[in-house]
């Protein structure tokens, strides 16, 4: 059984193993090349080694998309450029360049902090693609603002920079809490996958679960297999398992795979088994 496990392993390797056309959605957040310190991985390599590796996971991760398949790519300032180039050469459809705006962001002394990322929604065929709609609207400015009876009382679509706000997800805002932006996860934060003592350090990049159920929920169906070929913390599994979805992660290191399955230990599933795939 190649769904619902955490693969341990190159994603190279393990992409190339998964059957063909066999993902409805997928998620990568890869490394940034930019000195993020991983368990295993070197975040510092030659610029065009980087861009050579961008395309060869790129491809295999189209290679195991269905035809109404999605992917969504989270990457940084220094590399968004590129990886659209790419992913349009890929024939590969942009649907929408977001841009997640959270707090907490990255402290600089020499110029602006950082505190955005790019994520590139991509199709494979612009004309047959699953996207839940209704399963992602938030309260428009008609409705909670200006009490306009014009309003759509099943609010609209969250725009393309990803803002969230209280009336969005309130497990992040509470009433006497004046932070209102989708903040990323920090070290602080109970939502953090912990590591089992003080001798191991937790993921340095996890995503916050909200972002990735907006994503999951938009992009799939029940019973669908997410894919996430940089697993990392799991975030992107955990929230597939809580949405009744399959799901297949890839991590190189070891310790983190061990992590991510403890993890997802947590999580009851009761989603059906997903139908037979072409190899």
């Amino acid at each position: 059984m190649w769904f619902d496990q955490v693969l341990h392993g190159d994603c190279l390797e393990r992409l190339a193993d998964l059957p063909k056309a066999s993902i409805a959605l997928a998620f990568a957040d890869p490394p940034f090349n930019i000195g993020y310190e991983y368990d295993l991985y070197n975040d510092k390599r030659d610029r065009n080694d980087y861009l050579r590796w961008t395309e060869r996971w790129l491809r295999l991760v189209k290679r195991v998309l269905q035809p109404t398949g999605s992917l969504y790519v989270a990457i940084g300032d220094e590399y968004a450029a590129e990886m659209k180039i790419r992913l349009d050469q890929l024939g590969l459809t942009l649907r929408n360049w977001i841009v997640w705006h959270y707090t907490f962001g990255v402290h600089c002394t020499k110029k602006f902090n950082r505190s955005h990322a790019h994520i590139f929604y991509y199709v494979v065929d612009p004309k047959r693609y699953i996207f839940n709609a209704d399963a992602i609207r938030v309260p428009s400015a008609r409705q909670t603002t200006y009490a306009d009876r014009r309003a759509n009382p099943a609010g609209k679509l969250p725009d393309d920079t990803w803002v969230l706000r209280p009336q969005e997800d309130q497990r992040f805002f509470r009433a006497d809490d004046d932070t209102w932006y989708f903040s990323r996860v920090c070290g602080s934060f109970k939502e953090r996958v912990k590591a089992k003592n003080s001798a191991q350090t937790a993921h340095p990049c996890q995503m916050p679960e909200a972002l990735l159920e907006r994503i999951i929920r938009v992009s799939s169906n029940v019973g669908d297999c997410v894919l996430d070929p940089f697993a990392g913390s799991g975030t992107t599994l955990a929230a597939a398992k809580k949405l009744g979805r399959h799901f297949v992660g890839i991590e190189l290191s070891e310790h983190y795979v061990e992590r991510i399955r403890h993890r997802l230990e947590q999580i009851p599933s009761m989603v059906p088994t997903p139908t037979t795939v072409e190899v």
